[in-house]
């Protein structure tokens, strides 16, 4: 009569098998850990240094854990050591990897471990067709676990995306229409890990590029398809900076919009199709901060209140008197071709106020007044705040 297999078959193992393993583990763990991704398609061709180290990490716990096991009647995987595998198996999903590149690496890691632990005994002694068939059991139930903690870490992963993924549409909806209470904006920015929700660079996508973006731009970006094109909302930072876009939307088109604080996302959306209107099919990415100035002219409101705000930024922390006497100065200056006597004249003050204030206006404003790009956009700025004051001139 054939004995049942016991539910933790390693209790039946010699106890001088963990001291034969021991002293090669190290050179074990190495060659588990290439076998597995060289036998895996999917693993083979990841050229990451943080994958191989994730690998090696799984493998060297695996066989710690297998040698603790053996002789004695314990659990396989004591809650710490499944948080391992339940990990992997999450990482799979987030990867968008399905499960059988994890199973097809663990069988694999089965008959290593098979093969090693018996040439290991077998140096020490003769071994039992007995020892071998335990041995052959004890691993197959010890993979068994294994494979168990990492199926169910890739199911709880799909269960928490297809949850997550409600939640980020949940907020791209609120921010894209721009009506929800900032307690229901926070709380929903919250639940999905953006904490501090405080300004958002919105890129228009082509549909086709949608899912791309999702994967690409991961928990720092929101994407919602529409209609005719995909909206990617990314929350301030290094992966939201010009140079860092220009770099990853080389040779496909985007349109970028304005940086702007989460309450104005849909003036930010509606100034980039705007900017995609006026330059038409491009083959690279648009930042709409390049045409502020000309949607600005075609009497676009919300354009010069962005191109306000940047130019007059400099400005924002002096007292409101000082401020003002600043930016008439400017003003004059500018229409004036930098003539300190005709601001003087207009003005009616010493030119060697106008000499100070100038030399503040530098300080503040640096190498940007003598960009004519920039100086044209103050004079537009301040054409604007200034003639539509009462009594402005």
């Amino acid at each position: 009569m054939i004995a049942p297999v016991s539910a933790t078959p390693w209790r039946h193992l010699p106890a001088d098998l963990a001291a034969a393993m021991r002293p090669h583990l190290p050179a074990t763990v190495a060659a588990v850990a290439v076998a597995v991704t060289e036998a895996t398609p999917a693993f083979a061709g990841i050229a990451d240094d943080k994958f191989a180290r994730d690998v090696r990490t799984a493998v060297q716990v695996a066989l710690d854990r297998f040698l603790d096991l053996i002789g004695t009647g314990e659990p396989a995987l004591p809650p710490r050591f499944r948080e391992v595998f339940v990990g992997l198996g999450a990482a799979e999903a987030r990867e968008d990897r399905g499960p059988e590149a994890l199973l097809t690496a663990l069988r694999t890691a089965a008959r290593l471990l098979l093969r090693t632990a018996s040439q290991s005994l077998a140096r020490l002694r003769p071994v039992d067709p007995e020892e071998l068939i335990d041995l052959s059991d004890a691993v197959s139930a010890y993979v068994a676990e294994l494979a168990a903690a990492s199926t169910d870490g890739y199911a709880l992963q799909l269960r928490e995306q297809a949850g997550e993924g409600d939640r980020r549409r949940h907020l791209a909806e609120l921010l894209l229409r721009g009506d929800g209470l900032p307690s229901a904006v926070e709380s929903a920015a919250a639940r999905i890990g953006w904490v501090e929700l405080d300004t958002v660079v919105p890129v228009l996508l082509p549909l086709d590029q949608a899912r791309d973006a999702r994967f690409r731009y991961g928990p720092d970006g929101l994407v919602i398809e529409r209609g005719r094109d995909a909206v990617l909302l990314l929350r301030a930072g290094t992966r939201a900076a010009r140079a860092t876009l220009a770099e990853a939307f080389t040779g496909r088109p985007a349109v970028v919009g304005p940086e702007l604080g989460w309450p104005q996302v849909p003036a930010a959306v509606r100034l980039a199709e705007l900017a995609a209107g006026l330059v038409g099919p491009a083959s690279g990415p648009v930042f709409v901060d390049d045409h502020l100035v000309t949607l600005t002219l075609r009497g676009e409101q919300r354009a010069l209140a962005v191109l306000t705000a940047r130019r007059l930024a400099p400005l924002a922390q002096l007292r409101p008197a000082q401020r003002d006497n600043l930016l008439a100065t400017l003003y004059a200056w500018l229409r004036h071709w930098g003539s300190r006597a005709e601001v003087s004249t207009e003005l009616f003050v010493h030119p060697q106020t106008v000499s100070y204030r100038l030399k503040r206006l530098r300080e503040l404003y640096g190498d940007d007044l003598d960009d004519p790009a920039v100086r044209f956009e103050l004079l537009v700025v301040l054409t604007s705040q200034l003639t539509s004051r009462p009594g402005g001139g």
